[in-house]
């Protein structure tokens, strides 16, 4: 008979096995992730553990901490899940398919950049969750709704999703290394343009989220590009 350590961790994954039943624990598991998220949020992941969860929600609320979640590692894929449930937004009242998509991208990566910490974890940590395949079975539906049919639907779903975890990801790592500093982004782009042979103003603006030239822009601009170019057909 497995160990009962063994069964918590079966699969690699804690959307693969059950919810721990209910207890009188005086938290849930909805209640430990929100928790979670404002401590990454505030402090970041390299010093996320699961003690410092235990230290957060006090000493009575350790014991559930275990019980409802096993591992860091579970712990982790539940907050990335959950970031994206920002990302299941209603679909525009007027406009085509291309406006539909770029109002539920967009808001995945507007709430993968308020959690910048989420982009770090997307290679191991997502992918399972109700969330995540919420928003791929969304696209799915826009697409195949306009007229998307076969491997085509499949490829287009791919290239937009690639897409927006690509341009999350790079931006995130920009503000990583600007963070690591200490620095605010216009001192770092003036203290590393030279180094890096570039025009200290430019970078400035590519890291600047409200400049034209900014993150979100960029996004923007490159999710119309891919949507332009996407047409409506079947490939078998």
């Amino acid at each position: 008979m497995a160990r009962e350590a063994d069964r918590k961790t079966v699969l690699g994954s804690v959307w693969l096995r059950e919810e721990p039943s209910s207890t009188r624990a005086p938290l849930s598991r909805d209640d430990i992730v929100l928790t979670a998220i404002k401590v990454l949020d505030r402090e970041g992941l390299d010093t996320f553990s699961m003690r410092r969860m235990a230290a957060e929600l006090g000493t009575a609320a350790t014991s559930a901490l275990y019980w409802r979640i096993a591992t860091k590692n579970d712990l982790l894929e539940l907050v990335v899940d959950e970031v994206f449930a920002a990302a299941l937004v209603p679909a525009p009242d007027e406009g085509d398919w291309r406006d539909e998509v770029t109002a539920v991208v967009g808001a995945a990566y507007q709430a993968l950049s308020e959690h910048p910490w989420a982009c770090e974890l997307l290679a191991s940590h997502a992918g399972l969750g109700p969330n995540y395949q919420g928003l791929t079975q969304r696209l799915h539906s826009i697409l195949r709704s306009a007229g998307f049919r076969g491997t085509h639907l499949v490829a287009a779903v791919s290239a937009i999703f690639q897409y927006l975890i690509g341009a999350a990801v790079t931006d995130a790592a920009w503000l990583s290394v600007v963070r690591r500093s200490g620095l605010n982004g216009s001192r770092w782009a003036s203290e590393s343009a030279g180094r890096m042979g570039v025009d200290a103003e430019h970078l400035a603006a590519y890291l600047d989220r409200d400049s034209h030239a900014g993150p979100e822009a960029r996004f923007a601009s490159g999710l119309r590009v891919i949507l332009v170019g996407l047409r409506p057909r079947q490939i078998s």
